[in-house]
């Protein structure tokens, strides 16, 4: 496998994915600092009231 930081080969499995504490750090400082994102969609109420009522189904049948 290759580390997706810096493409390295790696046969040392203590930071995978990452080859090394270095990537792995670097991957989490990316993280913290947003250059990773995703889209989230916000909730509104109806949605909320909707997801409830499916969880009290849910724990009915358990």
């Amino acid at each position: 496998m290759k580390c997706p930081i810096c493409g390295k080969e790696f046969i040392d499995m203590k930071y995978r994915p990452f080859c090394s504490k270095r990537c792995a750090d670097i991957d989490l400082g990316n993280w913290f600092s947003g250059k990773y994102k995703f889209e989230a969609t916000e909730l509104d109420d109806e949605d909320l009231a909707e997801l409830e009522k499916i969880q009290q189904q849910k724990d009915a049948e358990n």
